[in-house]
Parts: structure tokens; C-alpha cells; sequence
């Protein structure tokens, strides 16, 4: 056997061999050429109201059918999707900037330094995404700045939260201490040993906090706070559909799945990454195959 052939397959083919991770490539893809599309060609314009086809039944040229205004619904999520996708990379960004200086900051400093930032993040902690933005917007006003940053403020917490112990753990464990010892600098530590032991539950806290983000920009839109009125946002569409649930129940049903299916996506998707990230999870996987193989020869 040539060495080609011993290669492990990369993460992304491990990826895709997992049903979850398959299921949330799909659909973050999906979402992702969804945005990009609709920043040339959507069915009709989003913004286009017309009367005369107001509450049209799905079908064409209306796959999704129209609101009260006549306005296309597929072409609003086409649209919307473009704010979601900004708002979980944006609430992405934040949040890993606050969660990873925090944790580093909690972990690889001095113990005075330590202890007050696990003070800080306790603190910080107990404010709710939905109090810290509210608090946001009194000051800047309601507008999809204010679900980033509110969201990468609270989940970067968090973040931090569950990292900070983490590192500590890596940092005190014997092949750290070991490269330290074989000349390693802490750099070098950090690169090779700190950050591929860590990746796996910051990738679980940044997919969870992302999805979250796409929730409460849908929230936070629904209750005034987020995207306004003129921005294409699947929150601000489920609010304006959902006054008519009991008569058109089935426009409200598109938004409200997008809303679902991306987020669950999301879910997947982090932890798939976890586990073709996780080297702890790749070798108990290999003792589960070892053990299954030998059950029949115990049993027997």
C-alpha cells in the first residue's frame, strides 16, 4: 500500500461522510448561493407591491405565492437571506474576538489577571442577548448592528466561559509540557498543541452562537428592535405575516421554515466540525470499530 493511499481523507470528506455534517453543508451552502444569487436576479422585485396580486395562492409565476401587498414571498426570502447570512457572520466575528481575547486573557496570564476576568465574564454573563440588545438599541436605535453586536457581546461570553477552562486543561497537560521541554516556544505551543485541542468546542460555540443569531435577528426584527422595515429580513417578514396566520396560513409557513432549516443547519454543521475536528473523538471512534469487530468472537 503506497503512502497516497494510507493518506487520511481530508476534513471535508470526513465531513460529508457524517449525516449531520452533510445535512448542515447543504443547507449553509444552499444559503450561502441563495444570498449571492439574490444580489443579482430574484423572481420579482422585493419590494414591489401590486394590489391587483395581493394574496396569491402558490404557484406560478408566485412559487411561494404573494402578501398583502402583492409582493412576492420568494423573492423576499431571496432577499432576506442576505441579511441572515450577514447577521451570523457578523455575530460570528464578535463574538470570536471577545470569546477568544477573553479566554486567552483567563488562561495564559498572570493569576491576578485570571481571576478578574473570570470575574468580568460571570458579570457579563447574566445579561440575556435579548436585555444587552435592547440596552444597544435605547442607545443607537433599532437596526441590524444592534442584533450583531448584541449577540457577538453575549455569545462571546460564553464563549469565553467554556474555552477559558478548556486551555487551562491543554496547557497543564503532558505533551504541552513536553514540547515545552523539547524547545517549543509558546507560540509555537500555542499553534500546535493550545489551539487544535480547543477547536473543537469553540467550533460547537460559534456554530451554536451563530445560529442563535439568525433567532434573534428574527426575533429582535419581530419586536422592533432589529432590521427595519425597508431591509429584507425574514423576521420582519414573518412579523407582517403573521397577523394573517388563521386566514393565509401558508405564507406564514415559508419564513418560519428558512428560519428552522438554517438554524438546525447550523447545529449540524458545528457538530460535524466537532467531531472530524476532535482528535480525542477520532481515536474512540477507532476503539468503537475495534470493540464491534470483536463482539461477535466474545459472543461466539
Amino acid at each position: 500500500m503506497t503512502r497516497a493511499t494510507r493518506r487520511r481523507p481530508s476534513w471535508i470528506a470526513r465531513l460529508w461522510t457524517l449525516s449531520t455534517g452533510r445535512f448542515g453543508m447543504i443547507v449553509v451552502a444552499v444559503i450561502l448561493l441563495t444570498a449571492v444569487v439574490s444580489l443579482f436576479w430574484t423572481p420579482f422585485d422585493p419590494r414591489r407591491v401590486d394590489i391587483a396580486m395581493r394574496w396569491t395562492a402558490a404557484g406560478w409565476p408566485h412559487l411561494f405565492g404573494t402578501d398583502g401587498s402583492g409582493r412576492d414571498i420568494l423573492s423576499m426570502l431571496m432577499a432576506g437571506s442576505r441579511t441572515t447570512v450577514f447577521v451570523a457572520v457578523g455575530a460570528g466575528v464578535v463574538a470570536t474576538l471577545i470569546g477568544v481575547s477573553l479566554a486567552a486573557l483567563g488562561a495564559l496570564t498572570a493569576r491576578w489577571v485570571r481571576e478578574s476576568v473570570a470575574v468580568f465574564v460571570d458579570i457579563l454573563i447574566a445579561f440575556p442577548v435579548l436585555i444587552i440588545a435592547m440596552m444597544i438599541s435605547a442607545v443607537w436605535g433599532g437596526s441590524i448592528w444592534v442584533v450583531i453586536w448584541s449577540v457577538g457581546i453575549g455569545f462571546g461570553v460564553n464563549i469565553a466561559r467554556v474555552t477559558r477552562p478548556e486551555l487551562r486543561r491543554v496547557l497543564h497537560s503532558d505533551f504541552v509540557l513536553a514540547g515545552r521541554a523539547s524547545g517549543l516556544t509558546p507560540t509555537q505551543n500555542l499553534v500546535r498543541h493550545l489551539f487544535p485541542n480547543v477547536a473543537p468546542v469553540f467550533i460547537v460555540q460559534l456554530s451554536w452562537g451563530m445560529a442563535v443569531a439568525i433567532l434573534a435577528e428574527a426575533g429582535l426584527s419581530y419586536l422592533g428592535f432589529g432590521a427595519p422595515v425597508t431591509e429584507p429580513s425574514w423576521g420582519v417578514l414573518l412579523r407582517d405575516l403573521q397577523q394573517y396566520i388563521t386566514v393565509y396560513p401558508l405564507s406564514v409557513m415559508w419564513p418560519g421554515l428558512a428560519i428552522t432549516l438554517t438554524v438546525l443547519g447550523l447545529n449540524l454543521l458545528g457538530d460535524g466540525l466537532r467531531e472530524v475536528t476532535d482528535p480525542t473523538l477520532g481515536r474512540g471512534d477507532s476503539a468503537k470499530r475495534e470493540a464491534r469487530t470483536h463482539v461477535p468472537e466474545v459472543v461466539a
